[in-house]
């Protein structure tokens, strides 16, 4: 009987669109997750041929931010492992009882802690909160607004104080500026700003709220205060109390043997996201073209040009270049710490906020945009008009 012999088996032939199908997929999936970090990177690369890199960049990145972020990132992500957030967010349910009260203590802390800690700070301690108290209530339909809300009491709590906004620390000590006449100037755009926050809040119906799971949390206390301390390091190097470096050797090298799990999730997208706009920030810091057209707008309307240059570059790369071409602090002071309000990266501590709700619900990622951007732009054309007049009015008290 004859056999014919066997085919030699071949492998499967891919047709080469099948592999560039899967690239596209894969970008945009990437591009879909990362937005932000995809047009940061975009605006680092187009400037960068603008302004070739040289031995300038180095100043661009601001190390001890960037040391801040990751250090803060890190503990957090150790608290909550340990679920410090879900027994906080019940003590304030149980407290409140309704939503219109949970979210006012949830923005008033975010508020308080941006005077304290910074706006970044409290950013990245109390969203995950209020994710929390929202996820653990069956509210999540409020998180687009709550995390608006405690945004926008992050970047404008932080006005009164030289230490509240990085932008504030910069301007304080360039111009010298005495406490009691800072906080004169930036008194009437804080109190504006807390009342319209709260009659924002105060809108919302006073829903009652109880916990999905009232199963009782007991801390684990060793792990639990080690973390404190940690926290309490980190903001010890906002502070400047500390070396920023000794942060990232320390907080790294314990989590690496207590909490590994904490250093992965930490939110390295956003880090570089920070990186890029670092890179956007000092080139276009560097174009003539640019650097002049904003000295000749400045002897105009400081306080206008300055809050409208926080919308392109943000605040903190604003009050740097911007204090080159003027002397009028007094309305560059207003303009950068209002300018804060408005687009995403008028304040990279938006970056943030946007990070964290579409990591929760990337589905809503349109929405939460145009809500943010009616909210801030609301609030931004607010303060200008106030601040304008209050500057216009009572002037010689702060320029004498």
């Amino acid at each position: 009987m004859n056999h014919t012999p066997a085919a030699p088996h071949r492998p499967p032939i891919h047709a080469p669109h099948h592999h560039v199908r899967d690239l596209l997929h894969a970008i945009l999936t990437f591009i879909r997750k990362n937005t932000v970090l995809t047009i940061a990177i975009l605006l680092a690369l187009i400037t960068s041929i603008i302004v070739p890199p040289d031995s300038e960049y180095i100043s661009y990145f601001d190390f001890r931010t960037l040391s801040c972020l990751f250090c803060t990132l890190a503990v957090i992500c150790a608290l909550k492992n340990i679920r410090f957030f879900t027994l906080i967010a019940r003590r304030i349910v149980s407290l409140t009882g309704n939503m219109r009260s949970a979210i006012l203590a949830l923005v008033y802390i975010t508020f308080i802690g941006s005077m304290l800690i910074a706006n970044d700070m409290a950013l990245l301690t109390f969203l995950p909160l209020g994710y929390i108290l929202l996820s653990s209530t069956g509210c999540e339909r409020y998180m687009a607004f709550t995390f608006i809300m405690q945004n926008i009491a992050a970047n404008l709590g932080g006005m009164l104080t030289p230490f509240g906004n990085p932008q504030n620390l910069y301007l304080y000590s360039k111009f010298n500026i005495p406490n009691g006449r800072f906080m004169g100037i930036m008194l009437i755009p804080f109190c504006v700003s807390v009342l319209l926050i709260t009659l924002c809040c105060l809108a919302i119906k006073k829903v009652p709220i109880s916990l999905r799971d009232d199963t009782d949390i007991s801390l684990p206390r060793g792990r639990t205060w080690l973390y404190l301390v940690l926290f309490a390091y980190s903001i010890a190097i906002v502070f400047r109390s500390v070396p920023y470096w000794t942060g990232l050797i320390i907080i790294p090298a314990i989590l690496l043997f207590v909490d590994r799990d904490a250093l992965k999730k930490v939110d390295y997208p956003l880090l570089l996201t920070f990186v890029c706009f670092f890179i956007f920030a000092g080139n276009m810091s560097r174009i003539d073209a640019i650097s002049s057209l904003l000295s000749g707008l400045l002897d105009k309307n400081t306080l206008l040009v300055s809050a409208l240059s926080c919308q392109v570059i943000s605040n903190v790369p604003s009050a740097i270049l911007l204090s080159q071409f003027t002397t009028n602090y007094p309305e560059l002071l207003v303009g950068v710490n209002i300018g804060g309000a408005g687009t995403l990266i008028a304040s990279l501590a938006s970056l943030i906020t946007f990070r964290e709700f579409t990591s929760h619900q990337p589905q809503n990622t349109f929405k939460y945009v145009m809500l943010f951007s009616a909210f801030n732009f609301g609030f931004l054309i607010i303060l200008i008009i106030v601040s304008t007049l209050f500057l216009q009015v009572f002037p010689l008290p702060f320029l004498s």
